[in-house]
């Protein structure tokens, strides 16, 4: 996968699930991050290379509730600090209210709505960085971690 390659989606697994390696288990949740601004939503006027960007973020349903999506973008928003970036954005369903409303509970807030015909996406928000301390992810494709 190009996103894989490039570093910028990341796939969280249940390490529980290598105790068993007969099982095969999906992602239990995905997140991209990148400094890709949507020119369909981002202008010139919100300083597009201000921020990272988040894409695709994602939690499998048997996790919903966990916790997950918080630490996520947590962990996106502490990555924009760390890059010396002052916001965090995203884009969602304009339609979707209650996806809405979890972004602004998570500190997130509503720019403006962008209505394009072709797109289902089209709500912006977006978030101060800041430095927080977020839940440790190991990074399961550091060589030291892959066994033949």
């Amino acid at each position: 996968m190009p996103l894989i390659e490039e570093r910028v989606l990341f796939l969280l697994d249940d390490e529980l699930r290598y105790l068993d390696p007969d099982e095969s288990a999906p992602p239990v949740a995905t997140i991209a991050l990148d400094d890709h601004a949507d020119p369909e939503f981002w202008t010139l006027d919100d300083d597009p290379g201000a921020a990272l960007y988040v894409h695709k973020l994602a939690v499998a349903r048997p996790w919903s509730g966990s916790g997950l999506g918080d630490a996520l973008l947590d962990w996106a928003c502490a990555s924009a600090h760390a890059a010396g970036l002052p916001w965090l954005r995203l884009d969602c369903a304009k339609g979707n209210r209650r996806l809405q409303e979890y972004y602004r509970r998570r500190g997130f807030r509503h720019v403006r709505t962008v209505d394009l015909p072709h797109r289902a996406s089209g709500a912006l928000f977006e978030r101060p960085s800041a430095d927080l301390g977020t839940t440790a992810f190991r990074d399961l494709t550091m060589a030291e971690l892959i066994s033949a």
